[in-house]
């Protein structure tokens, strides 16, 4: 089907306004958004510009706003100096020192504060033991650990010497990690011996020594935070604990001051292709999208207690846990467990006993504790909360009213926010102060972002309720920079549809007739699970390395819980199993897919065929996988399958 003739299925006609008590305390009120869009439709660039010079520090000024020169590959700021950790640490130091940075909480109710000199000590000491094992500007450091502060000390101790990190979450494997690891050339790995996540240790150092030994020549250097408290071997000469490395180490540090364009970390997200992409992020432009969007969407003040519940493995950890917040000066909560230990009120006890204002989960978290009933959030005293957010996916109109009700109180408004990896930072959200909300949708486009949906053609649609392709039509100062090494492929995954014109999301939405934005899916194969990106092509190259397997397509199937949960279809070396169904081999193929990529790419069915339906040019329709995988009537046209009466085994019919 064309992009211009998908048709919405969600009307939702509930229009809920700000409240008045939230507007009159609101940084950006309905007469200040109008003129910070009309200011950003005016003059694209000025308008960057003065925001950068108002709320970055800058150690040179840049006098140069956008080069486009090399189109797509945007530069902005690009004779300007500063170093990121200075933005987030230093310049608090005159009027925040003793404030509460981060407040830690394990999943076994150990709880640590720590004040923005504290940490501001500890990031230069690490810094110092980065560089007395030779990390130097532009070497990149790959970060596999729990979410313990030092993982956020590891990320700034990176920026403040102009080191690039990447960051790889700590559920996937050893393969996975390898994978990108040498990817990104790393000299050094900082890992921990375990982390903890429902009521079980996570054996980081375990995995990383698996990923080690099959290679990953690059690195040098491994160190490990102890934070589990179990013994693990360390290789001499190459592993040091954390607390050596940092043992009579200098608590001074000054900052590298670099490039607005120098990347400040690069983080691996799935593709439609086996090989994970390295998205590249610059330091200035990145850091004022996750400033501005502290400010805009999530109307940070200085008593605020914010809680992102994202880890840092994924970008919304980077943007709204490692940077955000405390390059405005926030006090932000740290959680390291699973929202259900040791019930499903944990989430509302930590909000209840750290006071927490805004709390900022995906709409997973929030259908799965949904399902526990209403008297649970109940039971606790929520009244501090006053903005909730949600990311990962689209949030379903019934969750959205659930939060609103339960958790909200009815009182709290909800940024439901559409951004990527690739975005940097919130690019469609409801600035909470100025923008009525609806259930599902993330209404508008913030101040500078050109945000349309275009057909196949690339002109935009007009018609309300049409889907199409959302675009971005203007580059904007957080965008992403490439990817890592492979720069044909950064043209061809976001620009090469519409003749690199304009920044290609690779999803579908439609408009209302108000102007709000409705994302309704991936335009390819990547799937959403519980809020993490997952590329189809991982998980089958996964599958197919399994001595048994002779060839696998994977689709996503609609999940009330998860969004999307992982179907695999399965073709076998050798006879198909009698009736389709072989038990046993599905649990060793899903432990089998654990191993290889971790347990969020785990299939939560396998189906086995004898062929998969392919077109006689063998092109799998994957459409008509999706289609049986929801239990959908096949409405497509299969006369161009190669063998129509594999239909029937597909469907678990034969």
């Amino acid at each position: 089907m064309a992009a211009q003739t998908i048709e919405s299925v969600l009307h939702e006609q509930r229009l809920f306004q700000p409240a008045a008590a939230f507007v009159e305390h609101a940084r950006i009120k309905k007469h200040e958004l109008e003129t910070f869009q009309q200011q950003a439709v005016q003059d694209h660039e000025k308008f960057w510009a003065g925001l950068a010079r108002e709320q970055i520090s800058w150690h040179k000024p840049f006098t140069q706003i956008l080069d486009s020169r090399r189109a797509p590959h945007f530069r902005w700021f690009g004779d300007g100096l500063l170093n990121v950790s200075y933005n987030c640490l230093d310049r608090n130091l005159k009027d925040k020192a003793g404030k509460t940075a981060i407040i830690f909480e394990g999943e076994q109710g150990d709880v640590r504060r720590v004040t923005y000199a504290e940490l501001h000590r500890d990031v230069c000491r690490f810094a110092n033991a980065l560089k007395a094992k030779g990390i130097k500007k532009g070497d990149r450091v790959v970060i596999y650990m729990p979410m313990a502060p030092e993982v956020v000390v590891a990320m700034q101790a990176c920026a403040r010497i102009g080191a690039i990190h990447s960051v790889v979450f700590g559920g996937f494997s050893a393969q996975s990690l390898k994978d990108r690891i040498e990817d990104a050339g790393a000299k050094m790995l900082i890992t921990a011996d375990g982390g903890t996540r429902g009521g079980k240790v996570i054996e980081l150092k375990l995995a990383a020594d698996q990923a080690l030994a099959k290679g990953c020549s690059t690195i040098e250097s491994v160190i490990v935070l102890k934070r589990s408290g179990q013994t693990i071997p360390m290789q001499s000469g190459r592993d040091v604990w954390w607390h050596d490395a940092v043992k009579n180490v200098s608590d001074q540090c000054e900052p590298v001051w670099v490039e607005s364009e120098h990347p400040l970390f690069l983080l691996y997200t799935s593709g439609s292709t086996g090989k994970p992409k390295g998205i590249q992020h610059s330091s200035a432009g990145y850091l004022l999208g996750a400033i501005v969007t502290m400010q805009w969407v999530f109307d940070i003040h200085d008593d605020d207690i914010f809680w992102c519940t994202a880890d840092v493995g994924w970008v919304t950890g980077h943007s709204y846990v490692a940077y955000g917040p405390l390059a405005t000066g926030a006090t932000m909560v740290m959680y390291e467990g699973a929202p259900t230990i040791p019930d499903g009120g944990r989430f509302w006890d930590i909000c209840q006993r750290h006071g927490v204002t805004i709390f900022y989960t995906a709409p997973t978290a929030i259908r799965g504790l949904m399902k526990l009933g209403d008297d649970l959030p109940a039971k606790y005293d929520l009244s501090k909360l006053r903005l909730l957010g949600t990311v990962g996916e689209p949030i379903n109109p019934e969750a959205w009213m659930w939060y609103h009700k339960h958790i909200g109180r009815e009182r709290c408004p909800i940024t439901d926010t559409w951004w990527q990896t690739e975005t940097g930072a919130h690019l469609i959200a409801p600035i909470p102060g100025a923008v009525a909300t609806k259930p599902g949708s993330c209404t508008l486009p913030l101040p500078g972002i050109a945000a349309d949906v275009v057909d196949e053609e690339g002109n935009s649609i007009t018609q309300p309720n049409q889907g199409g392709y959302l675009v971005i039509r203007k580059p904007w100062p957080f965008m992403l920079r490439g990817i890592w090494g492979d720069e044909q492929r950064y043209i061809d995954t976001y620009w090469k549809k519409f003749n690199n014109k304009y920044y290609v999301a690779g999803d579908t939405a439609h408009k209302d007739e108000d102007g709000y934005f409705w994302i309704m899916g991936r335009a390819d194969d990547v799937l959403k699970v519980s809020g993490h990106r997952l590329g189809t092509m991982e998980i089958e190259s996964a599958l197919v390395a399994h001595p048994r397997v002779a060839e696998a397509a994977v689709v996503g199937k609609p999940d009330e819980i998860k969004g999307e949960a992982v179907f695999a279809y399965v073709v076998l070396k050798g006879a198909r199993p009698t009736g389709g169904v072989d038990e046993a081999l599905t649990k060793e193929l899903r432990a089998w897919v654990t191993e290889q990529i971790g347990p969020i790419a785990r299939p939560d069915d396998i189906r086995y065929a004898d062929n998969l339906p392919k077109t006689r040019s063998g092109k799998i329709m994957r459409r008509l996988l999706r289609s049986i995988a929801a239990g959908e009537a096949i409405t497509q046209d299969t006369s161009t399958l190669e063998n129509e009466a594999i239909l029937l085994q597909l469907q678990g019919k034969a």
